[in-house]
């Protein structure tokens, strides 16, 4: 008998499983290799995820003022799906001043700090209905215009989304989705997180970074219809003082790629 193995398992659990059957068979990468393409019911389950993330976008549009805290801005979300049965998965903010920006990502661990008029806040956020996520970010501005800085950044990660998602059909190398993101570069920024990565009953691949950031090798595969991903163009300062979230959930076709989605893409202004 053989005994394979998928997940993770401790060192000794997995001695004393070889003292009694040889040798593991690892099936971590059979079972990325299946997930990858989800099936009909999988992608219905999905949809049903994005819009309930979509909800917690348009409370953060509606809700959202100066005075609340980074917990309260997760309570406007959560308040948002969980009456219609969405599960809190992630849900990350970036709060800091335009005119003297701090940080450029979220942060995975919410804090006490009070938004001010002029602050920007960065979000990703994914709400789950049974185990299926949708993924959406999005940028706001507090009771201000954003400054330009923040406006061309944003323009950067909007031209990115749509030059990578122009490129996404079945059959696409990731080479090509590399050289579609050059337009990050090309405005004199980059990026701090993944640009792109499978989601959906995991992290899957393709994981890909930029030009400038690359998440490692390019990994030896084409896009295939029925997967799904996260286009996140997380567009920052060289200097890592500044940045913005844009991007969302996608899925693969034969010819190009559909939005899972429906909020309404932009930088906006709350309070």
């Amino acid at each position: 008998k053989r005994v394979g193995l998928m997940g993770a398992l401790g060192l000794s659990k997995c001695r004393k499983l070889e003292a009694h059957f040889g040798a593991l068979v690892d099936l971590n990468r059979e079972y990325v290799r299946l997930r990858l393409v989800k099936s009909h019911e999988e992608i219905d389950w999905m949809r049903i995820a994005a819009a309930l993330t979509d909800l917690a976008i348009e409370g953060l549009r509606r809700d959202a003022r100066p005075g609340m805290t980074e917990h309260e801005l997760g309570a406007i979300c959560e308040a948002a799906y969980h009456p219609h049965g969405g599960v809190t998965y992630i849900h990350f903010f970036l709060v800091t001043p335009m005119a003297n920006p701090e940080y450029c990502v979220p942060r995975q661990f919410a804090s006490s700090r009070k938004l001010r008029p002029g602050d920007v806040i960065a979000t990703e956020i994914t709400a789950q209905f049974f185990d299926y996520p949708g993924q959406i970010l999005r940028t706001f501005t507090v009771a201000a215009e954003p400054t330009p800085l923040f406006r061309k950044l944003h323009d950067a990660a909007e031209a990115a989304f749509d030059a990578v998602t122009r490129v996404i059909r079945h059959g696409t190398g990731m080479q090509e989705i590399i050289d579609a993101a050059r337009v990050i570069e090309d405005a004199g920024f980059t990026v701090y997180d993944d640009l792109m990565h499978g989601f959906g009953g995991g992290y899957f691949p393709p994981v890909l970074g930029s030009k400038s950031r690359p998440a490692g090798p390019l990994p030896e595969m084409t896009l295939e219809a029925g997967m799904t991903c996260v286009v996140q163009p997380n567009v920052i300062t060289p200097d890592q003082k500044a940045g913005v979230q844009v991007g969302e959930l996608v899925l693969v076709t034969e010819t190009g790629f559909e939005r899972m989605h429906r909020a309404e893409r932009g930088l906006f202004r709350v309070g």
